[in-house]
């Protein structure tokens, strides 16, 4: 095969169908964390009543944000688990207040239950990120099939409660690879069409595993879906540099560039400013390369 068919075959796609706006991902985009919960591991309860959402919104929309990611569920390893009807209701509460004021920005919800998913999707969120890529509700893909939103899917074994037990691997990114290659079938024969692949670092993984596999993040480009990392003040960042969440952002930044070297079209990161300054000299770098 010459390379002209090697680079049709391997080319990831590119746009996403958001709400009938086609969204490019030519150049690498930020996705702004809002978490509205009370736990998150860095940013747990700073974002719960309407002027401090709405002043971090504007803030990472001013900053070059495209997608604002909201979370009712915190995921961190260990979390308690949240029932259904208070996810939903913190989702549905913030995602008012933020359409209210900002009725064109792009905005993902992070859930893995379909109910709370299509109660977001009716209140005006655009798409959805499923930290368990489906494998928490046997609804969702048939949810988001007939929504006809994209999908992030992000893998993940066990629930955040139970996913520390469940980090072994014979191959980590073989068996991963085969993972995604299996779900993204099943998502296609379902008829979702935009679907974004999200390797899921510190779920269900160790310190190691989250270095390997950002490693040869450039393998999973391979699949065809455009790549989501999600790497912003991760306590592989911050244990390695026996630091802090807090202290995590120069560690942050420098991982960030390592996975768009390799590849990765969307950067989920609290501080936006700084990654959209990382991906403007980013795309200097790659265009100006030889």
């Amino acid at each position: 095969m010459n390379s002209a068919g090697q680079n049709k075959v391997f080319s990831t796609n590119k746009t996403l169908n958001v709400g009938g706006r086609l969204l490019t991902l030519d150049t690498p985009l930020v996705m702004g964390i809002l978490n509205v919960t009370p736990d998150s591991f860095y940013d747990g309860g700073r974002f719960t009543e309407e002027v401090s959402i709405l002043k971090q919104v504007e803030k990472m929309i001013i900053e070059g944000a495209t997608i604002i990611d909201v979370g009712g569920y915190s995921s961190r390893p260990g979390a308690t688990d949240v029932l259904p009807d208070e996810e939903s209701g913190r989702v549905i509460k913030t995602l008012q207040i933020i359409r209210k004021e900002f009725k064109d920005i792009i905005i993902s919800v992070d859930t893995f239950r379909s109910a709370t998913a299509r109660q977001a999707i009716a209140e005006g969120a655009d798409m959805i990120n499923d930290i368990s890529g489906g494998e928490l509700d046997g609804a969702m893909f048939e949810t988001v099939a007939d929504l006809k939103i994209p999908y992030i899917c992000m893998h993940m074994r066990g629930t955040p409660q139970t996913m520390n037990t469940l980090a072994t691997y014979e191959n980590l990114v073989t068996e991963i690879t085969a993972w995604f290659a299996n779900t993204i079938r099943t998502l296609h024969a379902h008829g979702v069409k935009d679907v974004i692949i999200d390797p899921g670092f510190g779920f269900a993984k160790t310190a190691e595993h989250n270095f390997e596999l950002l490693g040869k993040l450039q393998l999973l480009t391979l699949l065809g879906k455009p790549v989501l990392v999600g790497l912003s003040r991760k306590s592989m960042i911050w244990r390695t540099l026996n630091t802090s969440p807090e202290e995590a952002l120069n560690g942050t930044t420098a991982l960030n560039m390592v996975a768009l070297l390799k590849g990765a079209s969307i950067l989920r990161v609290h501080d936006v400013k700084e990654a959209v300054e990382l991906v403007t000299l980013f795309s200097k770098l790659k265009y100006n390369s030889a």
